[in-house]
């Protein structure tokens, strides 16, 4: 095992509720000029979960099973505790329907999106048909922190200790081999780029290129994906950097607007190129924390 500092780390709660699906305009303009409107951000979305594809739907920036937000402020100072809610928050986490109908039921917090700022939450089918706008959940928050004692130049965000040692990165000299199911060059991310924290949200994969995406395969992207992003440094902040490393789940589906695409949450990262990919197809957070038994 890899050794951390697991014992060390603070777990917490936070809380939010489903947040309503939103709309900022009606139509939106494709990178190829093209006018649409489709499904986005927000809501209980039924038949997408984390496992699905992440490519080939009538969709725009959708987020798989549930997304939270909290919407309280501090009348003090106006400040909004969903910040707090969303850079707590772990893939891997306990969630916990504390309201309605679906109250004491129990999921996992699969990803964060950037931009709306929501934390997003997968649970079986048969609790989101009892699931409406407004139901809230706690999450209990546990991961920020966490360190490698052995590898202090890979860093680790966003990630439950669970999911850490469900992946089961494998020791190699100084560096760590940790499966995942696709590369991803550097050249091809989109928004989100330039972002000074990957402690929330996430960025996008742009998939405009046809040779790009048959050359690395992205077209069998999943959501949940485990993905590597080379010549990427998220250490402090998302930049280009030749020979870094960084790793993170598929998060959303794809985009038609131009600069946008599935988008990725970071949960590793080396400025020095100490994380070794391995192409495995089963590197995907639905498979390795058992969230569906067909996946």
């Amino acid at each position: 095992m890899i050794k951390t500092n697991v014992d060390k780390l603070i777990k917490l709660s936070v809380m939010g509720e489903i947040i309503s699906p939103t709309l900022r305009q009606i139509y939106k303009v494709s990178a190829t000029g093209t006018p649409f409107v489709l499904p986005s951000v927000g809501g209980i979305t039924y038949n997408l979960r984390v496992g699905d594809p992440a490519v080939g739907w009538e969709a725009d920036h959708v987020e798989p099973g549930i997304s939270l937000e909290n919407k309280e402020a501090d009348p003090s100072t106006g400040r909004s505790a969903n910040t707090a809610f969303n850079v707590f928050s772990c893939i891997g986490n306990q969630v916990i329907m504390v309201s309605g109908d679906a109250k004491g039921d129990i999921g996992v917090v699969t990803g964060k999106h950037g931009g709306i700022e929501h934390v997003l939450a997968d649970f079986s089918s048969s609790v989101m048909d009892k699931l409406l706008i407004g139901d809230r959940v706690l999450v209990k928050a546990f991961g920020v922190g966490l360190s490698l004692i052995d590898y202090p130049d890979v860093k680790v965000f966003n990630m439950d200790p669970s999911l850490l040692e469900a992946l089961n990165p494998r020791p190699n000299g100084e560096k760590l081999v940790v499966p995942v199911t696709h590369l991803i060059p550097a050249a091809i991310m989109g928004s989100g780029l330039g972002s000074s924290s990957v402690n929330t949200g996430d960025y996008d994969i742009q998939l405009f290129d046809q040779t790009v995406i048959k050359q690395y395969n992205l077209q069998t992207l999943r959501l949940g994906d485990i993905v590597a992003i080379i010549d990427a440094d998220h250490s402090f902040g998302r930049i280009f950097h030749q020979g870094a490393i960084s790793v993170g789940v598929v998060v959303h589906t794809n985009c038609f607007s131009a600069g946008h695409g599935p988008g990725v949450t970071t949960i590793m990262s080396s400025t020095e190129g100490k994380i070794v990919p391995q192409i495995n197809s089963k590197a995907n957070i639905a498979s390795l924390l058992k969230l569906r038994a067909d996946i």
